[in-house]
């Protein structure tokens, strides 16, 4: 049935959002009319494992995606006690930069070398070499570091039997797209955070299929990010408990997917999480990159080459990772996050001259690919206590974030408003008054996640709705913060003690 006749004619409608992470798989119903969340589920609910033969190496069966993908649709469907035939459309966000490669079959022929997997790392560093720096900012936007193009080059030089049976590369989220659908597609947003675009010529990058040596027949068929990708197959639906039929009308990688779920599709507007590792992901409005490549540009779900819609991702290791193992290790036990942040909060502003590096999860990009690990600054035995120690910690991680959007300030974005979800480390009081008095940004706090945003681009997508303003018009926002102006100067000192510290740590760790 058409979607237009059923939106007017009154039939109640629920859009399916699937979120593919290394995690677990998400699965969230909305119901269309209202924007609320009718049912939700996770699987695995342990960690989904991350296999590593090799130090660097992370990968994940797709099969196991699939399998919980079931799980939790059957989870939804019970909950909710909807009909199948109620759902209107389907959309997925997945974990960016990984690689699937199936054979004539659609089979799987390996493993999927998942984002956090290292080993491609010298096949972009010699292709940006080659092609060059400039060639490659300028037309690719980003350098071809360890991302999908440079994993496939992995394979194709150090698997060739397994090179030569592949029929098509995907990301992951165009794999749970091809077991929907049985169409084997991808985006230009999924070409892009792969390094396979080129946003000067606005193509498929020639540059960068041969200078890997790729045949041009293992890229599939470029599918728009919203619109119908294809319809759920009777062998899928039969495996789903879903109609054959069901249109999927939406697919992004999960930070322009975080993004939308947020509403931000404009220039200016800035996303933000702040889990394990944090992440600021703001649009720009022409084509643009960092010359340095401290920040990575991506086409976001909205871009077209007549109207640029480019998203900026900073990501920062060093995030909550650091906040749980202060916790860990210097909260006694009993205690909760937000007990933690209450004893932080005892602490005033600039936690009395002690500064922390977060930097202890690895090289940082936005340090020029620098590991200059987690370090203790200006700490006074007479002075200073837990509260100053554990208050200096979650500065430190503010201050990081200011440290990169200064890098996207560079670029041209003007920074005044932050969304996030209500989650992670937007849940202390602390943290988010720093950084809106930090960065001077008004920080304004929504109840979604992926899998929700993956169901209203699957309704933007169908026409459900006629634009993402109608689509997130009832977000629920849960909080606004705005910046303190009496302590705008206490964190100022504080910021340039924290970055006279950093420049010293990035000095000793280039020495």
């Amino acid at each position: 049935m058409d979607l237009t006749k059923r939106k007017k004619g009154g039939y109640k409608m629920y859009l399916l959002g699937y979120d593919v992470g290394s995690s677990s798989v998400k699965a969230c119903l909305v119901d269309a009319g209202s924007g609320k969340t009718v049912a939700q589920d996770y699987f695995p609910k342990i960690e989904m494992p991350i296999v590593a033969e090799k130090p660097g190496w992370a990968e994940q069966d797709p099969g196991s995606w699939w399998a919980s993908l079931k799980l939790a649709t059957a989870s939804v469907l019970q909950q909710s006690g909807i009909a199948a035939g109620e759902i209107s459309a389907i959309g997925i966000s997945w974990q960016m930069h990984g690689l699937v490669l199936v054979d004539k079959n659609r089979q799987p022929l390996r493993p999927a070398i998942i984002w956090c997997d290292s080993r491609a790392v010298p096949y972009g560093e010699k292709a940006f070499a080659t092609l060059g720096r400039e060639k490659c900012l300028s037309h690719l936007l980003n350098s071809p570091g360890n991302f999908t193009a440079s994993k496939l080059a992995w394979v194709k030089e150090n698997e060739p039997y397994i090179y030569e049976r592949i029929d098509k590369f995907m990301l992951p989220g165009d794999y749970i797209g091809m077991k929907l659908t049985g169409e084997i597609a991808v985006t230009v947003e999924g070409l892009s955070e792969g390094i396979f675009w080129d946003f000067r010529e606005d193509r498929l990058s020639d540059d960068v299929l041969d200078c890997f040596g790729f045949d041009r027949s293992l890229v599939p068929g470029i599918t728009p990010v919203f619109g119908l990708q294809g319809q759920v197959s009777a062998g899928a639906a039969a495996e789903l408990g879903l109609r054959e039929g069901t249109p999927v009308c939406y697919r992004a990688g999960d930070q322009p997917n975080n993004a939308l779920s947020l509403n931000v599709f404009n220039p200016g507007e800035i996303a933000s999480t702040a889990g394990t590792s944090g992440v600021v992901y703001g649009i720009l409005g022409q084509v643009g990159y960092d010359p340095q490549s401290r920040v990575n540009t991506f086409a976001h779900v909205n871009h077209t080459a007549e109207q640029p819609r480019l998203g900026v991702l900073l990501c920062i290791n060093g995030t909550g990772i650091l906040n749980s193992w202060v916790k860990r290790n210097l909260v006694p036990e009993g205690l909760s996050y937000d007990d933690m942040n209450r004893l932080a909060a005892q602490s005033p502003a600039g936690s009395r001259g002690l500064s922390v590096i977060p930097f202890g999860n690895g090289a940082e990009r936005m340090l020029g690919n620098r590991d200059t690990g987690c370090s203790l600054h200006g700490i006074n035995f007479n002075i200073h206590n837990r509260a100053d120690l554990l208050r200096a910690a979650q500065e430190g991680i503010v201050f990081s974030f200011r440290y990169g959007m200064e890098i996207m300030a560079e670029m041209g974005m003007d920074i005044r408003l932050i969304r996030a979800g209500n989650a992670n480390m937007f849940l202390s009081p602390l943290f988010r008054q720093a950084l809106a008095s930090t960065s001077g940004a008004t920080i304004e706090l929504y109840g979604t996640d992926g899998a929700a945003g993956a169901a209203r681009g699957a309704g933007i997508g169908a026409g459900i709705y006629a634009s993402g303003r109608e689509a997130f018009a009832s977000l629920e926002r849960l909080a606004v913060v705005e910046p303190e102006p009496e302590n705008r100067e206490p964190y100022e000192a504080a910021y340039r003690r924290w970055k006279d510290a950093l420049a010293k740590a990035v000095q000793e760790q280039t020495a």
